[in-house]
């Protein structure tokens, strides 16, 4: 058995990764034609309406709003769809804050349902289990271009006559069933931040079929201006989450490869997981029933009482080979954050937890999600990037099955 290179053996990657330029001539060009237009405000330049107009026929929706970040669309979203005072929202304990800035600043609490072990999705079963009548939405996050259940999630939801927002900011053309992630529940969040499929730097879109949705997302966006002409004054408190032409000239040049960025990237993660997934202690990821990643990192979990060593320590030792590796995802469940254990969300006092129209006792600690937890506690994550060669893939299943053929080997 090879000698492992933390203790003194040969790498197993000893060439770089293959790596390549994101931006280029092509985003170059659509800034140009954005700065010869002599205005860069969304409302009155042409590339947020190009690119507003090419997103929704990607996505075979009625519409796109443009925001000013992923996290943006979340909050217009949960806006939109009446999220309020008093209200609960329920989603996932694995997720980054952005999922839930806007659900607090609805003033609205967050309910967190557990996961399925092998998908890192939410379970229907946890999901209905959480349901009350001060439920007003589900805010589904498709973790790493996974999607989720979209069917049972959507059951749920016509059961008890509430909303559905997705976060598909780690899931561009992901699929589910033949339907796009997104494209299922009432309105799909995306982002166009430096570390996602496709980037502008910033910013973030909003798709729905719904007119009405549209309109009041269009309203909420651009503090409830109505730039239709109609004179109106502003009928409601929204944000400035304005994009600029700057940012929507980028977006559209990015579009244009996205379906090679994330067709390689399921290409890369499929051919990980068909590479260990008869190793011993090695859980790789589940790709839900008639669903379709397009990876945007890849995660497996490791069993220590068959390896016979730590998590972290695998991370050690496989980074040692050459495989950059992390050690789990976000560093605990998002309701274990001081601000939720401490109800902080505004200074100097505790709503919206206290909230009289809330007027419910609710409860942040660690066990809520025992699911979510153990993925957190368990996992190992890999980054998956579209430049990678096919030797680089290779690579990485290697350095994997060397590590976990020691460890199972000389268990002690």
């Amino acid at each position: 058995m090879s000698k492992l290179a933390i203790h003194g053996g040969e790498k197993v990657k000893t060439t770089p990764f293959g790596t390549g330029k994101r931006f280029g001539s092509e985003e170059l060009k659509e800034l140009t034609e954005a700065l010869e237009q002599q205005t860069l405000f969304y409302a009155r330049g042409q590339k947020t309406k190009k690119f507003r107009e090419k997103f929704a026929e990607r996505y075979g929706v009625k519409h796109c709003v443009m925001t000013s970040s992923g996290t943006a669309s979340l909050h217009a979203a949960l806006g939109a769809v009446g999220v309020t005072v008093g209200d609960e929202v329920v989603t996932s304990p694995i997720t980054d804050m952005g999922s839930v800035i806007g659900i607090l600043y609805q003033n609205a609490v967050p309910v967190f349902a557990d996961l399925k072990l092998d998908t890192y999705n939410l379970d229907p079963a946890s999901l209905e289990a959480c349901i009350t009548d001060k439920t007003k939405a589900i805010l589904v996050v498709h973790l790493a271009g996974n999607p989720c259940d979209m069917d049972a999630i959507m059951a749920i939801a016509q059961k008890h006559g509430i909303k559905v927002v997705e976060d598909c900011a780690q899931s561009y053309l992901s699929e589910y069933k033949g339907r796009l992630a997104g494209t299922i529940g009432d309105v799909g969040c995306f982002s166009l931040n430096d570390f996602k499929h496709i980037s502008a730097g910033d910013g973030g879109m909003v798709i729905t079929y719904d007119n009405e949705l549209a309109a009041r997302l269009a309203l909420f966006t651009d503090k409830c201006y109505y730039r239709d002409g109609s004179g109106r004054n502003p009928t409601f408190l929204a944000p400035n989450y304005r994009i600029s032409e700057l940012q929507s000239a980028v977006a559209i040049a990015q579009l244009g490869k996205l379906d090679w960025i994330c067709e390689r990237r399921n290409e890369i993660g499929d051919r990980i997981s068909e590479g260990i997934k008869d190793l011993p202690g090695i859980y790789i990821p589940k790709i839900t029933d008639g669903g379709k990643s397009s990876y945007w990192f890849y995660m497996f979990r490791v069993d220590e009482e068959i390896l016979g060593i730590s998590r972290n320590d695998f991370a050690k030792v496989l980074s040692a080979e050459g495989i950059p590796a992390g050690a789990g995802y976000i560093p605990m469940c998002v309701y274990e954050y001081d601000i939720f254990k401490n109800k902080t969300a505004y200074a100097g006092g505790n709503c919206p937890f206290d909230c009289p129209k809330y007027g419910r006792e609710i409860e942040y600690k660690k066990g809520l999600c025992p699911n979510a937890e153990e993925i957190l506690a368990t996992s190992i994550r890999l980054k998956c990037n579209e430049f990678f060669t096919d030797e680089d893939v290779e690579d990485i299943i290697k350095g994997i099955k060397k590590v976990s053929e020691y460890y199972s080997a000389n268990k002690k």
